[in-house]
């Protein structure tokens, strides 16, 4: 096991682990793949992922459960969102199957840097597919490769589960009728200055509106939005130009099967925030971080408290978390054991 890992401070850092995989799309079909010790692509100058951003990728993590099991959340649900970002990007998709046994050989191999139970980190993974090959043309390649890295992660958000403020910006994560539903990189790229901004102003992110009318929330920095109203319903936004979170899927169904619940996938109005008694951005690097308040150009909206977690997210977490780490029972088919 790594020695120089404070496995309890662990940030949302790279740190290299000893093996990773790769595969190559060749002649319309995938090799079998491989593990690697190289962290380092080795790709043609003309690679389409470098031009023309042919490129997706995936988030989820590896947990170490109570009795010593890894245990992945969902990993399907990962290869169907990946398969829908190639398909908008003219790529091949990489089939469930190959999908989950990749994840698993690469968490696998890399036992030593998922971080023991109780630290409250995970082996996080990185799935992605790319366009390689000799190309100059705005057109798709004919070569692909999909790789998975892993690195030990801590909380994205530095404090864990602490409420956090966020500021409305007045830029766009994705276009309308974009690549705002896939994870492909141009949207996050596009997401780097107003995050740079926001931090700058102490938020820790910026919080990105419709780009149709500019009223109505759509997503948190990088993660999806969740509120909580009055009278204890659970509502997240609904547009086809946001990602579809994993994570708030399995909000969405626990808040309602769980914790009794009524849940609603919406509008959510910027001028409308005095709705919710609570607020939070969920996704796979973040969890659960409660928002504690929204600037919303000279107005700041506080939700529950700047300090302190809602009841209902912070049961939210409980429940999410405990099925991660297998403490709770999880729905049918929601674990996948990698031993």
């Amino acid at each position: 096991m790594p020695k120089d890992i404070d496995w309890k401070n662990l940030g949302f850092s790279y740190i290299k682990t000893d093996k990773r995989y790769i595969s190559y799309f060749k002649d319309g079909k995938w090799d079998e793949g491989t593990l690697t010790e190289d962290n380092v692509l080795h790709i043609s100058e003309g690679s389409t992922a470098l031009h023309y951003g042919q490129q997706c990728f995936e988030g989820l993590k590896a947990y170490r459960a109570k009795d010593g099991s890894i245990n992945l959340f969902r990993p399907d649900q990962n290869a169907l969102r990946m398969q829908k970002s190639c398909e908008r990007l003219l790529m091949p998709q990489v089939p469930t199957e190959k999908f989950i046994e990749a994840c698993k050989q690469v968490v696998a191999a890399n036992e030593d840097y998922l971080p023991p139970y109780g630290t409250g980190g995970t082996l996080y993974l990185r799935p992605f597919v790319i366009g390689v090959g000799d190309n100059v043309g705005v057109q798709a390649a004919d070569e692909y490769i999909f790789s998975i890295f892993c690195t030990p992660v801590g909380a994205y958000f530095k404090g864990g589960l602490q409420p956090a403020n966020f500021i409305v910006s007045e830029f766009d994560r994705a276009a309308p009728r974009g690549t705002g539903a896939a994870k492909v990189g141009g949207n996050y790229a596009s997401s780097l200055l107003p995050g740079k901004e926001a931090k700058k102003r102490e938020f820790a992110d910026a919080i990105y509106l419709d780009p149709a009318s500019h009223t109505k929330i759509e997503e948190v920095g990088a993660a999806n939005f969740f509120a909580i109203t009055k009278d204890d319903r659970f509502i997240t936004p609904f547009s086809p130009s946001i990602l579809p979170s994993i994570t708030k899927y399995s909000l969405l169904y626990l808040a309602e099967h769980r914790l009794g619940l009524e849940v609603e996938e919406g509008d959510v109005y910027i001028d409308q925030l005095d709705d919710f008694k609570e607020a939070g951005a969920c996704g796979t690097a973040a969890v659960i971080t409660p928002i504690g308040g929204i600037q919303n150009g000279e107005d700041f909206h506080v939700f529950y408290s700047e300090t302190e977690v809602g009841p209902v997210t912070k049961e939210l977490y409980d429940e999410l978390c405990g099925i991660q780490f297998g403490e709770k029972q999880a729905p049918e088919d929601w674990i996948v054991k990698v031993k």
